[in-house]
């Protein structure tokens, strides 16, 4: 599986952006798929995941009331809406996906993950 993840860029606190990941696979309806970002010198840490055919969703603290992850199947893609977005919102985020095994079960861990995309840059100026 491929994820094309795009989306990034450089904005104000306080604005919004949103995120996509596309796939290449073509059942990726049925694949749980997750938000995760990293700072350098950090450890990649959680922020959002969907799970597969039933879409339950789950954020890090720090996400909740502010992110919204969501899919488009018959695009093969998954969003993350990111609202009043703060200083510390700064990363490269990255998307991940595996089948998921179960449709309503939502992954956090990113070792529950096997395909990554590559990245796209977030970048919150004050």
């Amino acid at each position: 599986v491929q994820l094309q993840a795009c989306g990034g860029g450089l904005v104000q606190a306080g604005a919004s952006l949103r995120l996509s990941c596309e796939a290449s696979e073509r059942t990726f309806s049925t694949y749980a798929v997750g938000w995760f970002r990293q700072v350098p010198g950090n450890e990649r840490e959680f922020v959002a995941a969907i799970s597969g055919s039933e879409s339950k969703t789950w954020y890090a603290d720090s996400a909740k009331g502010r992110f919204s992850i969501s899919r488009d199947n018959a695009r093969n893609t998954v969003y993350l809406q990111m609202d009043s977005l703060k200083l510390e919102d700064t990363a490269v985020y990255y998307c991940a996906t595996r089948p998921g095994e179960r449709g309503s079960y939502v992954y956090t861990g990113r070792y529950d993950y096997e395909y990554w995309g590559q990245g796209t840059e977030v970048t919150v100026s004050s």
